[in-house]
């Protein structure tokens, strides 16, 4: 029952980083950006869910959806000022605002509420603890909650870029941004719109990891947005049920590793498992070779 136990640990953490990674494969995606300042959003939207629990005694998830909301809002405001400037220039400068971003992030959390680690509160205090198999197995209600919210979360959004009006116009600004500006779609509401929701899924998963694993500091999103990134380019960047796969394929080997190979090289040997994918398949699980003009 320990593999089970393990297994389900696994998802859940692997749904946690599957989250995250598609907020950076969309905005990749559609604006070849890479989003660097996406995991210190997971820790904004920590704080403000904190906050808003602790201090006002809001409900915990009337204060998650406030997260989203202000997660949203900060994700859009940071392509406004931060990308948008930057659109058609070289990816260096992109990639160095990003850190800039990232950092600007980070202390500002630190002026606001210090270095000290707090405890997160849980949004499922007072909820048992599941048990089956005759009490062998037992599956903490976060973990289910996050599988099941990944899941959700990776149906409406499959919808919503191939069903919607907006979708179909996210997809078009992927294919060919200029001709996708030629057809009079706004390419510029299509990324902030990119922007916005995975800004917003940032929340959601810092929410339930910190509700997992219950210390929340300015450092939160650093090493999960790097994982989150890790799992996006593993499933294949861009590709949304490749960011998925990516991310509960990574959270499955980190919990194996911990449980039966080494805590302190769990992460090693899952960075390891990314370098082999990409010597096999460069693109990614789930990713397509495209050709470039020259």
């Amino acid at each position: 029952m320990n593999f089970l136990t393990n297994l389900i640990s696994g998802l859940s953490l692997g749904s946690v980083y599957a989250i995250i990674a598609l907020g950076y494969t969309m905005v990749y995606g559609i604006s070849k950006m890479l989003n660097f300042a996406h995991g210190d959003i997971i820790m904004i939207g920590g704080y403000v869910s904190f906050v808003l629990t602790m201090y006002v005694g809001m409900n915990g998830w009337v204060a998650l959806l406030v997260a989203m909301v202000v997660c949203t809002l900060l994700g859009i405001l940071i392509e406004r000022l931060a990308y948008r400037p930057l659109r058609g220039t070289g990816s260096l400068a992109v990639l160095i605002t990003a850190i800039g971003v990232s950092y600007f992030l980070q202390n500002s959390a630190l002026l606001i509420w210090g270095a000290n680690p707090r405890v997160f509160p849980s949004l499922f205090e007072g909820i048992n603890t599941i048990h089956a198999a005759g009490g062998k197995l037992t599956i903490a209600p976060v973990s289910l909650f996050t599988i099941l919210a990944n899941i959700l979360i990776m149906i409406v959004l499959t919808l919503f870029v191939n069903r919607t009006k907006a979708g179909k116009a996210m997809r078009a600004v992927s294919e060919d941004n200029g001709a996708a500006q030629l057809m009079g779609i706004n390419v510029n509401q299509s990324i902030s719109l990119t922007f916005a929701i995975g800004s917003g899924l940032a929340a959601v998963a810092g929410v339930l990891m910190c509700s997992a694993y219950p210390v929340l500091m300015p450092t939160t999103g650093a090493m999960p947005g790097i994982k989150a990134f890790t799992a996006a380019v593993f499933g294949g960047i861009g590709s949304i049920p490749g960011a998925m796969i990516g991310g509960l394929i990574l959270g499955i080997i980190e919990i194996f590793s911990r449980a039966y190979i080494s805590t302190e090289l769990s992460d090693a040997i899952v960075f390891a498992c990314l370098i082999i994918v990409l010597l096999v398949k460069p693109t990614g699980l789930l990713g397509k070779k495209v050709s470039e003009k020259v």
